[in-house]
């Protein structure tokens, strides 16, 4: 599953319509599309000495999934840091925070989500923790959890779930692949939707 790009929505649909991270975690880069292993940074505002020991402990095909927490007010990330992570093997980094220097990220390659953008930059002195369960956008991530993005959003699987959201992607992928068909072809509804339409507990007023 994160060894290819799979389109958010569909994985929302497999493991039970939820698992989106917070809509303000937007792609501040070009290229939104990722796939990959959720490697855990929690910082303290201002501060983002745990993220740059974390680069230490990348491994290929991870996503850093950074937390400030949803502080605004100082960066949590740069060109540079993106720029060590993607050398390391990062695949993403998702921060619940700040990013700046974003005119170079699309050079550097690799998707970048996150709440927004600012100049100031952090000190670097700690404390923080690196691959402990984090709260993120409305999710709990750990460490190992499958992340995958794109311009819809971000989307958590935890590691548990990841065999039954795999196996249920597969028949989402079928049933959107034919109800398309059927749009594609002229149809207004798909028949399963229409039969759930006809006892719908909708009241119709002309």
């Amino acid at each position: 599953m994160a060894n290819e790009i799979i389109i958010t929505g569909f994985v929302v649909d497999a493991r039970g319509r939820s698992g989106s991270l917070d809509a303000r975690i937007k792609p501040v880069t070009s290229k939104a599309e990722f796939a990959g292993r959720a490697l855990t940074v929690r910082v303290r505002p201002w501060d983002n000495f745990a993220a740059h020991l974390a680069l230490d402990l990348i491994e290929p095909g991870d996503v850093l999934m950074l937390t400030a927490g949803g502080f605004t007010q100082a960066s949590v990330i740069g060109e540079k840091y993106l720029g060590m992570a993607r050398n390391k093997g990062a695949v993403a980094i998702v921060v619940d925070g700040m990013a700046r220097d974003v005119s170079n990220y699309d050079e550097i390659g690799i998707p970048v989500f996150a709440l927004g953008v600012i100049a100031n930059s952090s000190f670097k002195n700690g404390p923080g923790e690196i691959g402990v369960p984090i709260s993120m956008g409305g999710a709990v991530v750990c460490s190992g959890d499958v992340v995958v993005g794109d311009r819809d959003g971000v989307v958590v699987v935890p590691d548990y779930l990841l065999d039954t959201t795999a196996a249920s992607l597969e028949e989402v992928r079928r049933k959107e692949d034919a109800m398309f068909k059927a749009i594609a072809a002229g149809g207004a509804k798909p028949a399963a939707m229409a039969a759930v339409s006809e006892d719908a507990p909708i009241r119709y007023v002309d």
